[in-house]
């Protein structure tokens, strides 16, 4: 039987004017990846063959969501303000993410802010989401060479 616990996964940004963890109060829906672009268009032909494309995209959009009380907010605040204020800065960040018990690991490069996360201000805290547009440069999934032993 298999199991995992967002316990064991730990992700850091490292880039112009930051290098911290990701993980600081995340909220349940944690951290995620999205394919900007699909990798294989299908074209139909006017006989009905079909050609299949493929795309060298590895293109993803990052999701980081913390709770508003986190500090790891304030950290990305002022990261995001530092590169926004010269194109030099911009799109230089590296986001690496693990899961040492199941072997999983995503390095993700080329890595750039989208925006700032929506806020408010309300009876109950939120949870502010964090957007990146990056590229996939290496990742396993599940390999079977975790960090820890069972």
């Amino acid at each position: 039987m298999g199991s995992y616990s967002f316990l064991d996964v730990s992700a850091v940004i490292d880039g112009p004017g930051g290098n911290f963890s990701l993980k600081g109060e995340n909220s349940e829906e944690g951290i995620s990846l999205e394919p900007v672009g699909d990798q294989s268009t299908m074209t139909v032909g006017a006989d009905g063959k079909v050609m299949h494309s493929l795309a060298a995209d590895s293109a993803v959009t990052v999701a980081v969501r913390l709770l508003k009380t986190s500090p790891v907010n304030a950290q990305l605040r002022e990261m995001f303000k530092y590169q926004t204020a010269s194109a030099a800065r911009h799109g230089r960040n590296t986001i690496t993410i693990r899961d040492a018990v199941r072997g999983d690991l995503e390095v993700i490069g080329d890595v750039a802010f989208k925006r700032l996360p929506p806020n408010n201000w309300a009876k109950a805290g939120n949870i502010l989401e964090w957007s990146f547009d990056g590229v996939i440069s290496s990742g396993t999934m599940g390999s079977g060479t975790p960090e820890v032993e069972e």
